[in-house]
């Protein structure tokens, strides 16, 4: 709401602009007949900007208010409602730094743990992943589409459970990586596919995350997609189509909420975007 009435009175401080300099060109060539009609508009949009202008400090000071008090409300909101839980974060392509930056804003007053943190390379280097499973039925995996999702939904159970196939293909499944994965109470998953790949290469990335997000959500474990409000192209719809919870406004207070109630288990797709159904999840009562 702060942020559209803000952009209202802004909006109309524009349009009364441009309208003064109409009406003042116009009577440039009307002549002296319409010089009192002039001075009458003149002195209207002048009051009337006054009054936009005046409206908008005072949003602009409601909504730095309303931004103070939920920044102080947000960590007794969530204080302790991770703690001890180990959280993995994948992301399709690249994490992007603020996106990155408001998860662990998120997280920190929660106590959740991020563990083990891995960027899936994107395009997908299937030559280097085909020769690391070599003696295994991942052999053919650059031109088999089938083996391509089942990989990609083995690699998801045990990015999340532990297993033996990630790490032989860690350092060609992933761009970059720390931490460990393995015995995850909760998955954060970020999208953010390279805008430059073709035809091919985006087909080949698409089949390695739905199977990453099938084998993920196929363990039961409680599972969201991030994005911020600037987020274009958003992958909601990606999200949505994978079973997993979204949250599209991570950068706000409001969605580091949702973000948190997500990895407890609220099912829904939060935020303030078209595609949301709603801003926030249930706030769940605290475990004893």
């Amino acid at each position: 709401m702060g942020y559209s009435a803000r952009y209202h009175a802004t909006s109309l401080i524009a349009v009364l602009l441009a309208l003064a300099v109409g009406i003042l060109i116009g009577a440039e060539f009307g002549g002296d007949t319409l010089t009192s009609t002039r001075r009458n508009l003149e002195q209207s949009l002048t009051g009337n900007l006054q009054d936009a202008r005046h409206r908008a400090d005072e949003l602009n000071g409601e909504l730095g208010r309303a931004n103070e008090f939920s920044s102080r409300v947000y960590p007794v909101l969530v204080r302790d409602r991770l703690r001890g839980r180990r959280i993995g974060l994948i992301a399709l392509g690249d994490l992007p730094g603020d996106v990155y930056g408001a998860i662990e804003a998120a997280l920190a007053p929660a106590g959740g743990r991020l563990v083990g943190v891995g960027v899936v390379r994107e395009p997908v280097d299937t030559r280097g992943l085909a020769g690391d499973l070599a003696k295994t039925r991942f052999a053919k995996l650059a031109r088999d589409a089938d083996a391509q999702t089942a990989l990609g939904a083995g690699l998801g159970r045990q990015l999340v459970r532990g297993g033996t196939l990630l790490e032989p293909v860690r350092s060609h499944l992933f761009s970059r990586a720390s931490g460990n994965f393995g015995a995850l109470d909760a998955v954060i998953v970020v999208r953010d596919q390279p805008q430059d790949m073709g035809p091919n290469q985006r087909a080949v990335a698409g089949r390695i995350e739905s199977g990453l997000a099938q084998g993920i959500t196929a363990t039961h474990t409680p599972a969201v997609g991030v994005e911020n409000t600037r987020t274009e192209p958003s992958s909601v719809s990606f999200f949505a189509a994978n079973d997993l919870s979204s949250v599209d406004d991570v950068d706000l207070v409001a969605g580091r909420l949702a973000t948190v109630f997500a990895l407890l288990e609220a099912e829904g797709s939060f935020g303030v975007k078209d595609s949301a159904d709603r801003l926030l999840p249930d706030l769940l009562a605290p475990h004893e």
